[in-house]
């Protein structure tokens, strides 16, 4: 009999034993999903930050280039392809078909970052009698205004050629040298100026360095032989940069490339390459990545002109960008060359005339004349004394000056918007054109605040006087400018103060806060790069390289030419901030809303309708919200894995408006549980009940009413999203999971049209328990999203939470902790949980969004106080 009853007993002894093998395979296969479920939460949590962060950088204030775009649409696509994978081995391979949805999708991304080139190779050559407006994808933007003024206007112009952006594609092809730049442009960013300097050295030398194509080199020596033979004699001319992009309405690239005046046939095709390799200087460089221009979109042309030798020249503008004198003609202008206008190495006579009413001269200052430029005896140029007796003599006359205003106004007619101008007078007094292009006035001048009439008491005054370059108030310590070395070491925020407003010093304008010196004016091109960076500028102002002590912080009033000593707020005060980002507009921009298109859209918000499917999928945030919903259907549902679901997956069954599924990890439900279905009584998960009791302490009054803003705010989202419903949550969008231990719980939960994460460990020893609660989504527009965040932050941050936002994402921990403070803090969560459902709709204000948050802690220190 004991025998028999032996082998009952081992008989019975095999099967539990062969039971808890088959329970721990389930638990372990379970456990691996569950592992890369989490991982998958991780990577999806990643990509939403990457792509708020893509958004918050369109519409925030700081610059960025390209390189941003690719590095963060990199990070996407490997964060995604990780998603996707971890999604398969969730499942056993049964989303594979989201791979070429996914490559599809990248591809698209991929073509809104390949540069627009114009494929067809035309003509190395153009002659300015050919040149128009249209020919700018040729002639670039300089050289095409150039010969829309000699050609439809009929104004003087010197005669000349174009050296085309085909000539200048076909030379970097031919010796391999546009390769090479791209993979130096890579790691380019703007605010690197150590890197910018070493690329510009590296890319100018290789362009010098190379040979020009032989057809190149043919066609431009035999257009400079046509230009003799019409001029009957050999001449010398000026090369000219004419660049893609160059002298657009709110991009000049004023004095940021060279320009190479007085050239002979022997130096010809060595100027035509100093000046092509300009397009990679220290300026041109930073400027580009300032103001957002892909390098590879930017090809230069260069302008061929017979070379001048004025009696006067100089720069006018056909309207006033400072402000000053709206509607009035500026001119400024020197004896000989206008070099020492445009370089700001001279201070100019200045001519401010009412051209669009009297006609009249109304302020004339004539400065003293000691040097002027002029055209070498052998090639380039050179300073030469000027005259003894003549020093007070303007540069022009009045009559001249006028006529000139009379010619900034019908260039300003004929393109339509206020030019900047550079003009010669030869002798016996025949005006040249040499440049016409868009001034940029700034849409809403009060952006540069008006500074102070009377002079503000209580603050040193140190300097006063000079010109108003570019109007506005700033302050910040002073650093001198003098070596080039100096634009690597220039901080962030301070004031430059120079001797002469070299076209170098633009590369630090990103970081300068306001830009002093002795010499130069408002038409130089220094000036123009800070009007466009919207940096105060006071020019001509004599002393002040000395006069203004280094690190000193100074308050620069360009707008009345005044420097204060110290920090003078009610200056400050008075100032604008920026409305919208500095990138607006330029082609970086441009991009980065269309590849945004492609990535951050949500189209897939209902999962039970049919169209919710990989196919459907048109953006990432498509492809995250499939995966993310695929996931939880995986892991949780009971039709995908029978054998799991019996072991695990039970409905708990409770008052609150939401539907649960439970699994057991281990020890989280009474070992004497039997059945599918669970009630509170059965949960043993310290966590989870903490949660609990913080979700059941107050009943939720159901969705708040919306007041008509809020109501607007949710039709406008809907419109977007078909699955919006004002008062009832889809049967998806009730259902939550949770996995639990004794002393652990990952909670998942969808209420209304947000999701947030809670996963807890309560031990015994402090220094192994955490809490951590992520948050994200709503129904209503984005600044209302964005309160209600800021309502969650302010309440976790009164009970102690460490707490980071981003955009209208939260998260949110607690560490280290005895168990009884983080069952405080889950009661809180609990509580948040559910009635921040929909609130989102009627925070419509900051008041009402405070008045919330008081409510709601006065709420929590109650339930919080009861549990200790």
């Amino acid at each position: 009999m004991f025998g028999w009853m032996g082998f009952l007993r081992k008989g019975r002894e095999k099967r539990l034993e062969e039971a808890r093998k088959a329970h721990e395979r389930v638990r372990a296969a379970f456990t691996q999903r569950y592992l890369n479920f989490k991982t998958l939460l991780s990577l999806n949590d990643q990509v939403l930050e990457i792509i708020n962060d893509m958004e918050r950088t369109l519409n925030g204030r700081e610059r960025f280039s390209l390189v941003y775009i690719r590095s963060r649409l990199t990070a996407l696509s490997v964060h995604l392809f990780k998603i996707i994978q971890s999604l398969n081995a969730i499942s056993g391979n049964r989303h594979q078909g989201l791979v070429p949805v996914f490559e599809r999708i990248r591809k698209e991304i991929e073509e809104e970052l390949e540069p627009k080139k114009n494929v067809e190779k035309k003509a190395f050559i153009l002659p300015m009698s050919e040149v128009y407006r249209e020919s700018s994808l040729e002639a670039g933007n300089k050289m095409a205004n150039l010969g829309e003024v000699r050609n439809r206007l009929g104004l003087a112009v010197p005669d000349g050629f174009v050296i085309t952006t085909s000539a200048y594609a076909y030379f970097l092809e031919k010796a391999l040298l546009q390769e090479e730049i791209n993979r130096l442009f890579q790691l380019l960013e703007p605010g690197d100026p150590v890197r910018i300097h070493e690329t510009s050295a590296e890319i100018q030398k290789r362009i010098i360095n190379a040979p020009l194509p032989k057809e190149v080199e043919e066609a431009i020596l035999s257009a400079y032989e046509d230009l003799c033979r019409r001029a009957g004699r050999e001449v010398r001319v000026s090369l000219r940069s004419s660049a893609l992009g160059e002298d657009a309405q709110e991009a000049s690239f004023a004095g940021q490339y060279r320009s190479v005046l007085n050239v002979g046939r022997d130096f010809l095709l060595l100027s035509y390459k100093e000046v092509a390799a300009s397009k990679y200087s220290v300026p041109a460089i930073s400027y580009r990545l300032n103001k957002g221009f892909p390098d590879e979109e930017v090809l230069m042309a260069v302008g061929c002109l017979v070379m001048v030798e004025p009696e006067a020249a100089g720069v006018m503008y056909s309207d006033d960008p400072a402000g000053g004198f709206p509607g009035a003609v500026i001119i400024n202008a020197v004896p000989g060359l206008g070099k020492a206008v445009v370089d700001g190495s001279l201070l100019p006579d200045l001519f401010v005339i009412e051209a669009r009413g009297t006609g009249r001269i109304v302020i004339k200052e004539i400065r003293e004349k000691t040097k002027k430029f002029v055209c070498h005896s052998d090639d380039g140029v050179c300073l030469e004394d000027f005259p003894e007796g003549r020093t007070a003599t303007p540069a022009i006359r009045d009559d001249q000056a006028q006529t000139l205003a009379d010619l900034a106004l019908r260039l300003e007619q004929h393109f339509g918007s206020p030019q900047d101008i550079e003009w010669a007078v030869e002798p016996g007094g025949k005006v040249l054109i040499l440049q016409s292009r868009p001034l940029w006035i700034p849409k809403d001048p009060s952006h540069y605040g008006t500074g102070a009439e009377e002079v503000e008491q209580g603050y040193p005054l140190l300097l006063e006087g000079g010109v108003t370059a570019s109007p506005g108030v700033a302050c910040g310590p002073v650093f001198r400018l003098e070596k080039t070395v100096d634009v690597l070491n220039f901080p962030k925020g301070a004031v430059a103060v120079a001797r002469t407003p070299l076209p170098l010093w633009a590369a630090l304008l990103d970081r300068a806060s306001a830009l002093v010196t002795e010499q130069g004016g408002l038409t130089g091109h220094l000036a123009a790069v800070a009007r466009e960076f919207k940096v105060p500028a006071l020019m001509g102002l004599s002393g002040a390289y000395q006069a203004l002590p280094v690190g000193e912080v100074i308050t620069v009033d360009a707008t009345h030419r005044r420097i204060y000593a110290g920090r003078v707020e009610s200056l400050l005060s008075r100032q604008n901030g920026e409305t919208e980002s500095p990138m607006k507009g330029s082609p970086v921009y441009r991009i980065l809303e269309r590849v945004l298109k492609k990535v951050a859209p949500l189209n897939l918000t209902d999962p039970e309708s049919e169209d919710f499917r990989p196919e459907r999928c048109s953006t990432f945030h498509d492809l995250i919200r499939y995966a993310h919903e695929m996931a939880l259907r995986e892991l949780f549902d009971p039709d995908k894995d029978p054998v799991l679901s019996e072991k695990f997956a039970k409905k708990l069954v409770s008052d609150l408006p939401m539907e649960w599924w439970v699994i057991d990890l281990e020890g989280g439900i009474r070992p004497d549980h039997q059945g599918a279905t669970l009630r509170l009584e059965d949960i043993v998960s310290k966590p989870l009940l903490a949660l609990w009791a913080g979700l059941a302490a107050v009943p939720w009054q159901g969705p708040p009413p919306l007041d008509t803003r809020g109501f607007l705010s949710i039709l406008a989202e809907s419109t977007m999203d078909p699955s919006l419903n004002y008062g009832q949550d889809s049967e998806r969008g009730a259902k939550n999971y949770a996995l639990i231990s004794e002393n652990f719980c990952h909670v998942s939960t969808r209420l209304g049209f947000h999701f947030s994460t809670v996963e807890a460990y309560l031990g015994e020893q402090a220094a192994e328990n955490y809490l951590w609660f992520y948050f994200k989504g709503g129904a209503a527009d984005r600044i209302r999203k964005e309160r209600r965040i800021r309502l969650i932050q302010g309440v976790l941050e009164r009970f102690h939470f460490w707490v980071q936002v981003k955009g209208d994402m939260l998260s949110a921990r607690l560490e280290r902790q005895e168990k009884e403070v983080l069952e405080r803090g889950l009661k809180v969560l609990g509580y948040l949980i559910l009635h921040t459902r929909q609130l989102d709709m009627v925070l419509s204000d900051p008041i009402k969004t405070d008045q919330e948050q008081e409510k709601m802690v006065v709420q929590l220190e109650r339930l919080v106080s009861l549990s200790r």
